[in-house]
Formats: C-alpha cells, structure tokens, sequence
C-alpha cells in the first residue's frame, strides 16, 4: 500500500469513531470509501441497513455482509460517509470524480452529519483545480456546454463514461469558484443540469484529513 493509500485507510479508521450503530448509515463511492468499508468489513458493526452512492459500492457493501436498501424505503440518515476529490477551509467539496455526485448529492441532503475523509492532498485554496463534474440529460449536453462557456468554463466530455442513473458527465475546467455557492446556484439553474458536484450549499460537517502529521479532525461551525 503507497502512502496515498496508507493515509486513506487511516483516513478511514479515524472517521469510523462517528458510525451510528443499530440505525441506517449513508455510504458513498470511490477509493477513500472503499477503504471505510473494508473497516467496516473488519469491525462488524451493528448497522440497520445501508444506503449507497453508487452500484460500486452497494456491491462492496454487500460482498462484506451489509444489507443496503433504496433512501426512499429509509427516511433521514444520521450519517453519511463519503471522500472528496478537493475541499476548501470552509468544508465545502468538489465530488464527482467517480460520478456518483447525484446520488451523493441526494443522500447528503438527507443526513444529519456528513463526514468527509480526505487525504491531505485534497486540501485547496479555492476549489478549482480538480475540474468540475457535471451530470447532464444526453440531449441538453450541448446546451449545458454553452452555458459553462458563458459562465467562464472550459467544458469537456468524460469520454466512455455514464453514471448510474445512465446519464453523461462534463468535466469543467477554469471556472472561478471563489464563491462556490453562487456558481452552485448559477450551474443547477441550467436547463438540462442534473446536478453539479459542488458541495458548498451543503458542505461536511466533519472533516477527517489524514496526512504526514496524522489525522485531523475538524467540526464546522453551523
């Protein structure tokens, strides 16, 4: 294991402390998450049910002997555990590397406490340097597209990718998000945008960085 993954794993363990036992859990995607659920595999918790970002990870989810059911049968969460591809010192998130930022979005939304675990790489001052996902309807690509330009961006394609919910992603680069939320607002009021994976109308609450020096781990204000 190099020293990325090293400090995802550890970024793990220290973000398992939050786990809500016998209730549903939220559950996101990508490698920092996998990472959470091979603990979760070692640890045996006593979870309800989980609910999941991602095909990828209900798969994993369920290989290690956890039930996963639809949002839609469980109601409010009170935790949501996922990774991100940037965070800023205000919890706010670029998601959507993987692209599950819709469903990621969704559950999000719904969960009382969301816990960000990161390695320290992922911190940047402002958000920006990982390009910008959007999920986008097929036939509005092209629509969305010009209105990125218009908004500052360099829109591109992600080749050979659809998400779950079967759908395209751009990834957008130059945009300016020193202010993240209104570019949120800006992107999400485009006809044809599913969603965008800026996470700043509903950033973490809890931020676990693990890096050279250990974990941290830091509560926003509300």
């Amino acid at each position: 294991m190099n020293t990325q993954e090293q400090a995802k794993r550890a970024a793990a363990e220290a973000a398992y402390e939050f786990l809500v036992e016998d209730d549903y859990i939220g559950i996101g995607t990508g490698s920092t998450v996998n990472h959470f659920i091979d603990v979760m595999a070692e640890r045996k918790p006593s979870v309800r049910a989980c609910v999941s970002s991602s095909e990828a990870s209900s798969a994993k989810l369920k290989k290690a002997g956890f039930e996963v059911e639809e949002l839609n049968d469980t109601g409010n969460l009170p935790v949501y555990f996922d990774g991100a591809d940037e965070v800023n010192r205000h919890f706010e998130l670029i998601k959507g590397g993987g692209g599950a930022l819709t469903r990621e979005k969704i559950i999000a939304s719904v969960s009382r406490r969301f816990v960000c675990m990161v390695d320290a790489s992922k911190h940047v001052d402002p958000l920006g340097k990982f390009p910008l996902p959007v999920e986008v309807i097929e036939m509005g690509r092209s629509a969305v597209a010009r209105q990125l330009v218009k908004l500052g961006g360099s829109p591109e394609l992600r080749p050979n990718v659809r998400t779950d919910n079967g759908n395209p992603v751009l990834d957008v680069y130059n945009l300016d998000l020193s202010n993240a939320i209104a570019m949120e607002d800006a992107i999400n009021a485009i006809p044809g945008v599913v969603t965008v994976g800026l996470f700043a109308r509903r950033p973490a609450d809890v931020l676990v960085t693990a890096g050279d020096n250990g974990v941290e781990t830091r509560s926003r204000r509300r």
